[in-house]
């Protein structure tokens, strides 16, 4: 089997493309500006990057949630997580939120909607979607490209500026 490698890496797509680098972090900040919860959007980003199959996004969302204090076992089970009773409904409605949005070919449910509806606000329901939208951008090029995982130090920096 042959061993996968980068393409490019993260910090080539500031380089190359500011202009888009910018709006994409931009996008994906909104959600906290806004006033949704540091912990449930990176649950959120984590599990958008583990269905997307974009090693550096994930690597980066654990690494941020670990530092934002998000108990390990839901860092280690957001994977499973309607089999796992660590989470909120609250949670558990923007998981599924996340799917529905990460995975679309069968579009968002009319349940899956009621209950996003029934745990956010309109305001915040568009805000979590903004920074699933953001994520699943951030996934295309981590993804596209083969970023290379961060490692823990300098993740951590990197989240917090």
């Amino acid at each position: 089997m042959k061993m996968s490698h980068a393409r490019k890496q993260y910090e080539d797509f500031r380089t190359l493309a500011p202009d888009a680098y910018e709006i994409v972090l931009a996008l994906g900040k909104a959600a906290a500006k806004a006033g949704l919860d540091k912990q449930l959007l990176e649950l959120i980003k984590l599990r958008a990057s583990q269905i997307n199959g974009c090693a550096f996004c994930v690597q980066f969302h654990i690494l941020h949630g670990e530092s934002l204090d998000i108990p390990s076992d839901k860092l280690n089970l957001v994977v499973v997580w309607r089999e796992a009773p660590q989470f909120s409904p609250r949670e558990r409605a923007a998981l599924a939120w996340t799917e529905a949005l990460t995975l679309l070919p069968g579009g968002v449910s009319d349940d899956v909607y009621a209950q996003a509806s029934a745990e956010f606000s309109e305001k915040e329901l568009t805000y979590l979607t903004s920074a699933i939208a953001s994520i699943n951008v951030w996934n295309r090029f981590g993804a596209a490209y083969r970023w290379t995982p961060p490692a823990r130090a300098k993740a951590v920096r990197a989240a917090a500026s």
